[in-house]
């Protein structure tokens, strides 16, 4: 090891911002007890992976651009690792402030939910079923796979009403 250098140390990369929520140790215990108790929604579950809404004022031109992501994405939101009251609470004030600020696609990423257990994909049928009861939501179609595929839907926003 005689006349051995160590190599010139390059800087370190900035450290990226998180996106998602982080989770305690008791909180995943938590998370993952409440993702076994909640009861599956057959008509969501049984559709396949991918899911599509629309009201019936949505043309079928655009739900097909909606399904293909040929609307510019104005903003999004990442619900990974919240449990599913808060991530509920957290869509609705998300898709309010969209509207409020005149958007109109945004996506709102789940996850797939290969972790929740029998009950299948909570956050999954959270959104769904969320965004179903939102007035202001036109129409939603899963995301492109580049996009997160299942794991995230395209949501079509109505102006304010």
């Amino acid at each position: 090891m005689e006349g051995v250098r160590p190599l010139p140390g390059r800087p370190d990369a900035p450290a990226r911002p998180r996106t998602t929520p982080r989770i305690t140790r008791a909180g995943s215990q938590d998370l993952l007890r409440e993702s076994h108790a909640v009861a599956a929604d057959p008509a969501v579950l049984e559709a396949g992976d991918e899911r599509t809404f629309r009201r019936p004022y949505v043309r079928d031109e655009t739900m097909r651009k909606l399904r293909r992501g040929q609307f510019a994405l104005e903003a999004e939101i990442d619900l990974h690792g919240m449990r599913q009251h808060a991530a509920a609470a957290v869509l609705r004030q998300f898709l309010n402030d969209c509207v409020h600020r005149g958007l109109r696609c945004v996506r709102v990423i789940h996850g797939k939910g290969l972790r929740s257990g029998p009950g299948g994909p909570v956050l999954k049928l959270v959104v769904h079923q969320g965004l179903r009861k939102v007035d202001n939501v036109a129409a939603f179609a899963s995301a492109r796979p580049a996009d997160g595929g299942s794991g995230a839907v395209y949501v079509l926003l109505a102006g304010r009403k």
